[in-house]
């Protein structure tokens, strides 16, 4: 079985100070911000997911430890959950402004969410809880301590056969699943393919995905990153 690179995998970003959505200043374990939201912006809503045997979360029930990365409309942040029954979890904290979010990246967010709260695979990252406040969306998933498989590639050059047949089976046993269930990906890449402490993989960034497909129905959006795209569909 090949083994993750779990010695700090991920970049270490600096804290910046944060500001809570009433325009109050907040120390580092903060993670609200000050949004100004205008017309349909607060039209986006996501429905509460829950961990089994716990309560509604909110950001309060999470301590803030680092970045681990940040796009255009958001940041994703490692934190450690403080209540019970989970209390000491390590988490990915996935926190998305609303007020950043074009209509399309809004119905990308919703689809994710949704997904991710119906689809339980080992080979599919696990979303665990699912808030908002006014000028937020939060999903907090798993922290795979091993990184992408880009970042892994990166370091090691080439992998072996072994190797390569590994990360090949199980990724053809998580999208199976996605596949009975109706759901295409759509995005495949190394960088959405994360790894755990013990090398197993878990697909991750699911807002290109598309529901309901069968043998009847297709999908004709041409999506994706082109790079990793099949010469036939680009």
């Amino acid at each position: 079985m090949p083994l993750a690179q779990i010695a700090e995998p991920w970049p270490t970003m600096e804290l910046v100070q944060l500001e809570t959505e009433n325009g109050q200043s907040t120390t580092d374990d903060g993670v609200t911000t000050t949004v100004k939201e205008d017309g349909d912006i607060k039209e986006i809503n996501i429905t509460h997911v829950v961990k089994e045997g716990s309560e509604k979360a909110d950001a309060s029930q999470f301590e803030l430890l680092k970045v681990l990365g940040q796009g255009s409309f958001g940041k994703v942040f490692l934190v450690r959950k403080v209540t019970p029954p989970d209390a000491n979890e390590l988490y990915a904290m996935k926190v998305l402004k609303k007020a950043t979010l074009k209509v399309r990246d809004r119905v990308r967010t919703k689809m994710e969410r949704n997904i991710l709260a119906d689809v339980n695979h080992p080979f599919v990252v696990k979303l665990h809880y699912a808030f908002q406040t006014e000028g937020k969306l939060y999903l907090i998933l798993d922290f795979l301590r091993g990184g992408d498989l880009f970042t892994r590639l990166s370091k090691e050059v080439m992998f072996t056969e072994e190797d390569v047949k590994f990360y090949l089976a199980e990724l053809a046993l998580g999208l199976d699943h996605l596949h009975s269930l109706g759901i295409i990906y759509r995005d495949l890449k190394p960088e959405n393919i994360l790894l755990d402490e013990e090398g197993h993989i878990k697909l991750t960034d699911f807002g290109l995905c598309k529901e309901a497909i069968d043998h009847e129905k297709k999908a004709y959006s041409f999506c994706g990153t082109v790079e990793y795209m099949a010469p036939e569909v680009v």
